[in-house]
Formats: C-alpha cells, structure tokens, sequence
C-alpha cells in the first residue's frame, strides 16, 4: 500500500507536525505530510522534544503552508482541529477527507504534549488505517 496522507491543523506547529511524525513512524506504506491554514512558521519546541523521545523526529518536519503541499495527489486529508476542518480547501483533484480533533497543547507544560503525541497514536492511527484499507 504506497498512500500519502495529508494531517493539517490551523498552526502546523504541534497536532499535525505530531500527526506526520507519527503515520511516518508507525504505518507502513503511507507517507505523511503536514501543513497548517495559517502556519505559525515553527515546530513547537515541546512538539520536537516528544517525538525526538519517541524516535519519531526528522529534521525534514517544518511548519508549512497548504499551498506547498496542495498538488500532491493525497490519498487522505485528515483534520486535527476544528478551524482547519471549517476551513478545509477544495484539492485540485476530488480527495477523502475525516476529522479527528484534539485539543491544542501550544502553551501548555510538556505533559499535555505526551498526551497529545498518546492520544493521536492510540485514536488518529488506527481510522487513517481503517479508512484506507477501506479503499
């Protein structure tokens, strides 16, 4: 299965860089990307930090804008918070999307990004996976 999946949240700073990081690490045959409605520029220090402790960091993760991202042909866009689901974009070509929000850690101790990185393994993973089995 060679799938690409698109993980997208309004900053592209934690939940989706978070999400890419670990669809990347853990599903085999799909390649993630990230990107954010209104990108914030930068990963979140705490974002890094858990995924350099769970393996999953690659130096090639960055905050970015849709429009690098948007004429990849995607398999999958998943939402990870509710403004970049209101605000999804049409695709160029016609493109599955689900939702699966989590609460924003930006701003909050490191325990709450350990939580998100826990969350979106155990919730987000297996319907990515379900879905595009589905297929």
């Amino acid at each position: 299965m060679n799938k690409k999946v698109l993980v997208m949240c309004t900053g592209n700073s934690c939940r989706s860089i978070i999400g890419e990081a670990l669809v990347n690490k853990e599903l085999v045959g799909v390649e993630a990307y990230s990107c954010g409605v209104a990108p914030s520029g930068k990963v979140n220090p705490n974002a890094k930090k858990v995924l350099q402790e769970h393996h999953a960091w690659d130096e090639k993760y960055y905050s970015k804008h849709l429009d690098e991202v948007i004429n990849i042909p995607f398999d999958l866009v998943v939402t990870v918070c509710d403004h970049a689901y209101e605000t999804c974009p049409m695709f160029p070509r016609p493109t599955p999307k689900i939702h699966v929000g989590f609460k924003d850690p930006d701003g909050q101790e490191y325990k709450a990004f350990e939580k998100t990185y826990d969350e979106i393994k155990a919730i987000l993973l297996p319907k990515i996976t379900k879905f595009l089995e589905g297929k």
